[in-house]
């Protein structure tokens, strides 16, 4: 999730509003930012301003906003995307306001320039936030990429002309990788080679946000004489705003599924949603033979364009077993590692782009504890000040002196549920009368060869409880991933619950209400394209 809130003299403004899937829930419901520290704090942002339009930057506006009912300012496309959420929910659009790419807008006593960087969708924007004599560089997410097929590439000439600006709030996802990150034109030709040799019917899954790819897709089907399809509402719904927008103005004309019977194996392209093995999306249903008008067969191909998000290689690998009883030919990210890019910065492209600005103090965001470690790390070799590594809840100080923590703010996990937003309750019996206080726990996870590990810090705020041993947790803690060896996010929280408060049982006078949320990620790239 990304919510970001910057204030200046009392007054505040918010930056994205996203969410997350919860998949250690039943359901995988959507988990949406807690604002109960706002209201604690008395802060009303006067305006929510969006760098893009990825669900993780814009997925909790339509269930939050009304709390705010402030203006937003968003590009086109995520403008459209965001009327679309507020008209399924019934609410009014009137506060979306359209911010061309490069434009500013007053917000006095904040002043937000809107500069574009490429990334994996259209329009992603920087954020030039002034407030009195402090210029800060909310980068949001990003990449140098020399040929987007969508858009221009970054303009190095305006990012210069801002040196040196004094904080950037920047993107650490990719901040342990070495290079360049590839870019979506190579990963165009590669798709072209890939489809031209394929015989029978081709299945290409991807983001349905990452209209540079379905792009790709759609040109390369064109050159091999092949018709296109779609299957799968988000890919749908995403394709015609686009084409509404003029972004795919030389798309080949669509195909209804219905009719893909019709034409021979050779002239049938699909592009396709669940790449990350959802079981309600299209290629699920493929790969379970459920699709009333299409179905595989032996010598079809397969392309998954993405790249595993990490805590869904359990799914992915379900549904490319069920892939396989159909004899199709599988292309993925460990055979043809080409077919994908990432939409984050690896390390040259950090290091080029503090170059241009000259930053004199940086605050990484958008990764886990041992990216924005990496990201630290790079920038101190740079004679960047990067004092600290911020965790969700942390209100940070930048004044003269320097970045410091001034506040760390307890959060509940708050979930979309029947409609509405609640906190979430605590773990089993820990909800239960005469427990007293609350415990809140986050810790990240990576999937392990048959288990998990953590990964980075632990985040817990005890402070709503009885005191514990916070060191002699953590080694329980440990000792417990490492013996449940569980294939599922959701499988290792069940397991790890009645673990949980049997420990705080034995250690504690007073038992509290636990709040537990685990996040999956990998030990050498958070893989952030809902990007």
């Amino acid at each position: 999730m990304n919510l970001s809130l910057y204030g200046h003299e009392d007054h505040w403004i918010a930056v994205d509003c996203g969410m997350m899937i919860r998949q250690d829930l039943p359901d995988n419901p959507l988990q949406v930012p807690d604002l109960s520290a706002l209201d604690t704090l008395g802060i009303q942002p006067r305006a929510l301003v969006i760098t893009h339009g990825h669900e993780d930057h814009i997925g909790a506006a339509a269930w939050l906003w009304p709390k705010w009912g402030c203006p937003i300012l968003a590009t086109p496309l995520a403008a459209a995307l965001l009327r679309n959420k507020f008209t399924e929910r019934g609410l009014a659009t009137a506060a979306i306001e359209v911010i061309d790419p490069g434009e500013a807008r007053d917000l006095a006593p904040f002043s937000v320039r809107f500069l574009p960087l490429t990334h994996s969708i259209p329009e992603s924007c920087a954020l030039l936030i002034q407030a009195g004599d402090h210029r800060v560089l909310h980068t949001g997410d990003w990449k140098l990429d020399p040929e987007p097929l969508i858009g221009t590439p970054v303009d190095e000439a305006l990012f210069r002309s801002l040196a040196p600006v004094d904080l950037v709030v920047g993107d650490s996802t990719n901040a342990p990788v070495p290079g360049h990150s590839r870019s979506e034109g190579d990963v165009a030709r590669a798709l072209a080679t890939a489809i031209a040799g394929c015989e029978g019917r081709v299945v290409v899954s991807c983001f349905a946000s990452n209209l540079a790819r379905v792009l790709a897709i759609g040109r390369a089907a064109a050159r091999c004489g092949r018709r296109v399809s779609l299957m799968g509402r988000s890919m749908e719904r995403l394709v015609a705003t686009a084409r509404g927008l003029g972004y795919l103005d030389d798309f080949p004309a669509l195909v209804p599924v219905r009719d893909l019977g019709y034409l021979p194996p050779e002239e049938v392209l699909v592009i396709a949603t669940g790449s990350q093995g959802e079981p309600r999306a299209a290629l699920s249903r493929l790969a379970q033979g459920r699709h009333p008008h299409f179905e595989l067969t032996a010598g079809d191909s397969v392309i998954f364009s993405a790249k595993a998000i990490p805590g869904n290689e359990y799914l992915i690998a379900r549904l490319k077993r069920a892939l396989e009883r159909f004899e199709v030919i599988l292309f993925d990210e460990f055979n043809h590692p080409e077919l994908h890019a990432s939409g984050h910065p690896a390390q040259e492209e950090l290091k080029t782009l503090y170059e241009w600005l000259q930053p004199l103090h940086l605050l990484p965001a958008h990764g886990e504890p041992e990216h924005q470690q990496a990201h630290i790390e790079l920038a101190e070799d740079l004679g960047i000040s990067a004092p600290m590594a911020p965790s969700n809840g942390d209100l940070v100080r930048f004044d003269a002196q320097g970045l410091r923590l001034e506040q760390r703010l307890p959060l509940s996990p708050c979930i979309v549920q029947r409609n509405t937003v609640a906190p979430l309750a605590g773990m089993g019996a820990a909800s239960a009368g005469g427990r007293q206080g609350t415990l809140f726990l986050a810790l990240s996870v990576a999937a392990a060869e048959g288990g998990w590990t953590r990964i980075g810090r632990l985040m817990v705020d005890a402070s709503q409880c009885s005191a514990m041993d916070e060191a002699s947790f953590t080694d329980w803690l440990d000792d417990q991933l490492d013996d449940l060896r569980l294939p599922t996010l959701a499988a290792l929280r069940q397991a790890l619950q009645p673990r949980l408060l049997h420990w705080l049982a034995d250690h504690l006078h007073r038992v509290p209400e636990v709040h537990l949320q685990l996040m999956a990620t990998d030990t050498e790239n958070l893989a952030s394209d809902l990007s």
